[in-house]
């Protein structure tokens, strides 16, 4: 079965079953997709992290398909029907759906009208009128009047006769087959508004009468009707073309014109109405909103990396601020490595007095901790704090920049914030969040359960499980890509290190505190719990800088560090003169130093290290500013050009963040000159633009921006 598997998956990814293979070895072994991806190239014919995951993920489905298809087995061995040519039937199923189908005849049902009708003996009348022979069913029908088995008349006789046949219809794997074809292509995906809820549901307003094709519908309008259904707004209907659907199922159970026939043919009719098109319109439901998950998913997948990914400022002394009107704004100074050293609170809605209060206790805390760089929150009243500070003669001319704070609020109220600052409230832990997400964006969203960073698509209306593990996998992708310093690194952000998990992280933290830094990544070894296999799963994407090796601080694995040693050994040189000499690194002869388990993707990416050790893949950080005088949503005119950051990006366009607390949507038509058929084409989470607005709408707080050139 597992060969089977290995050349089943590889057909339909379009890779080698001997790739398939490698891949479910190592994953069985417990190795990560990222170690996978990095470190076992030569294993898998150098798949990437996206065709291991795809590996992993089918491999998984097939086997839950296996799981229910020896239930279906039983069940039916069980029941004491089960043919060698119903068995073949059952293996041979492809998909869970095919299975699913085969086995309906034989599912436990509750009590239907066919089986009362059968309960009555009415089943030998129905399997002579289904064989059409030219019998009159009003004949036929005669002897099954019975008082004993509660059938008054024929007319009771053949109603019971055709709910049986219409039952049969149902179970019918052709039919079933055919009419699920004719949904998917010809069915229409409706919603109309439930009466007398038209102006409380203003917000579903656009689909009180709506109708698109099954085939076409995006995902984020078929989840957006799902809302509505779920809040009671819509009632929301998948329907098949009924006329379309009664022939169809004429040419399979209809064999002529006799009174026999006519039977068939109400019962057909009657099988469709009340029980086919119910049945596969549940069924077409559950595909389209597995397909509109996946979709979704997609999208916030994407979003996230890139926020994950965006640039970090580095190293800094930071002064970060919640800006705040009642509470005031809260000010933490922190060090380069983000440490906590002050807070402060100024106030900036009150009298003159506050403002040179507050004008001067920014200036002293710039000048006492050295401050490079200031990071505002972009909640309630950043623009005017914003306008507040740079209007400040601050020494050295300080930059300041606003920063998203999405998700802070989450951070700033978990029990991991509480732990780091026991002595301080939400607002401050806030503010320290703002300021190092600046720092290091994706050190600090890892404390962030990823669905409340706001880059989603109807991230609460997908399910839930697949949307997690999907997160996760991007979070491990991003966070093992670009390293984690161990020294410094949260036990959060430790945790998605391939190989180590909450327990691990936490015993490398405990170590850390009890013993010091460590100087190098052979001193994980005697961290308790992190035996063998976890050390060669995360030790590559751990770093050390200025640590005993200088190899420790790059993404070359220790099983790799006696290569680079041969290496510098036969160029005659030290490993230190080797990292930092372009022109020796060069006279390396590459192909020397293949070997059964070591090819040239391997190799390649050890050269790649060598220059540039620890690299971060990440792009360098560029200074943003909103323009000066547009603070709110009353400041905006039609053909204004103002510069932006996206801040998410769905099926149906980008929302660009100018500064004054509402984001604008750049609708898909409004992105580029040409079509576009994904917004990721063309934009991304974080990026930089120049808009212009094209509409202002007030009292529904919209915005509608255009990234066109024209």
């Amino acid at each position: 079965m597992i060969q089977d598997y290995n050349l089943k998956i590889a057909g339909e990814l379009g890779v080698a079953s001997g790739q398939v293979g490698a891949v479910r070895r190592l994953l069985e072994e417990n190795a990560t997709v990222p170690f996978i991806a990095r470190y076992r190239k030569e294993m898998t014919g150098n798949l990437d992290e996206v065709a291991i995951a795809a590996i992993r993920d089918r491999y998984d489905q097939l086997l839950e398909l296996d799981k229910r298809r020896e239930t279906i087995l039983q069940s039916i061995q069980e029941q004491g029907k089960l043919t060698d040519a119903l068995k073949a039937k059952i293996l041979a199923a492809v998909s869970l759906t095919v299975l699913e189908d085969i086995y309906l005849p034989y599912r436990p049902k509750r009590r239907t009208r066919a089986t009362v009708a059968k309960e009555k003996g009415l089943e030998p009348l129905a399997q002579k009128i289904f064989a059409q022979e030219g019998v009159d069913p009003e004949a036929e029908a005669v002897p099954y009047v019975s008082v004993e088995n509660k059938v008054e008349s024929t007319d009771e006789a053949l109603a019971g006769a055709r709910d049986i046949i219409a039952e049969w219809i149902n179970e019918d794997v052709e039919a079933r087959r055919l009419l699920r074809v004719l949904f998917h292509e010809k069915g229409l995906v409706t919603a109309k508004v439930v009466r007398g809820k038209e102006e409380e549901g203003v917000k579903f307003k656009d689909y009180y009468q709506w109708q698109e094709s099954l085939r076409t519908v995006p995902s984020h309008r078929y989840l957006a009707v799902l809302r509505g259904e779920k809040e009671t707004f819509l009632m929301a209907r998948i329907l098949a073309p009924e006329e379309e659907a009664l022939q169809t199922l004429e040419r399979l159970f209809v064999k002529g014109r006799g009174a026999d026939s006519q039977q068939v043919q109400t019962a057909a009719h009657d099988s469709f109405k009340r029980l086919l098109s119910l049945s596969l319109e549940t069924e077409t439901r559950f595909e389209l909103k597995k397909r509109a998950d996946q979709e979704a998913i997609e999208v916030f997948k994407n979003n996230l990396r890139q926020l994950l990914m965006a640039p970090p400022l580095g190293q800094k002394n930071v002064l970060a601020v919640d800006p705040g009107y009642r509470t005031g704004c809260k000010l933490v100074c922190l060090n380069p490595q983000g440490k906590f050293l002050h807070n402060d609170t100024i106030y900036l809605s009150d009298s003159d007095e506050k403002k040179e209060r507050a004008a001067r206790t920014v200036k002293d805390l710039c000048q006492k901790y050295n401050t490079e760089i200031i990071a505002i929150g972009n909640g309630t009243a950043s623009r005017e704090t914003e306008t507040f500070i740079r209007g400040l003669d601050l020494p050295g001319k300080i930059p300041v920049l606003v920063v998203s704070e999405s998700g802070a609020s989450i951070y700033s109220a978990s029990e991991a914030a509480r732990e780091e600052f026991p002595d301080h409230d939400i607002t401050v832990r806030g503010a320290v969040s703002i300021g190092r997400r600046l720092m290091d964006p994706l050190a600090e969203l890892v404390k962030i359960d990823p669905k409340n960073i706001g880059v989603g698509q109807y991230q609460h209306d997908v399910d839930q499980k697949l949307l997690n593990n999907s997160l996760d996998d991007v979070v491990v992708s991003c966070v093992n890509q670009v390293g984690v310093e161990v020294n410094t690194a949260s036990q959060q952000l430790l945790t998605y290190v391939s190989g180590l998990g909450p327990a691990r992280a936490r015993a490398i933290i405990e170590a850390r505190n009890a013993h010091g830094p460590f100087a190098s990544r052979e001193a994980l070894k005697k961290v308790a719990g992190l035996g063998p296999k976890a050390f060669e799963q995360a030790a590559g994407f751990l770093r050390i800088f200025n640590g005993e090796n200088p190899l420790d601080a790059s993404a070359v694995h220790p099983e790799s560090y006696l290569l680079v040693d041969a290496m510098a050994k036969d160029l005659d040189c030290s490993l230190k003169d080797l990292l930092g000499n372009e022109r020796l690194r060069q006279k390396i002869p590459v192909k020397k130093y293949v070997t059964d388990t070591v090819g040239i993707p391997t190799l390649t990416d050890i050269l790649g290290e060598l220059a540039k050790p620890g690299r971060d893949p990440r792009e360098p950080f560029q200074i943003f500013t909103y323009k000066d005088g547009v603070e709110t949503i009353d400041d905006l005119k039609p053909g204004m050009k103002l510069p932006g950051v996206v801040t998410n990006v769905t099926a149906f366009g980008a929302f660009v963040d100018v500064g004054v607390h509402h984001d604008g949507l750049v609708h898909i038509s409004q992105l580029c000159d040409r079509y576009v058929k994904d917004p990721h084409e063309v934009v991304k989470v974080h990026q930089k633009v120049q808009v212009t607005v094209l509409e202002i709408d007030l009292q529904r707080k919209r915005i509608a921006l255009s990234l066109k050139k024209a």
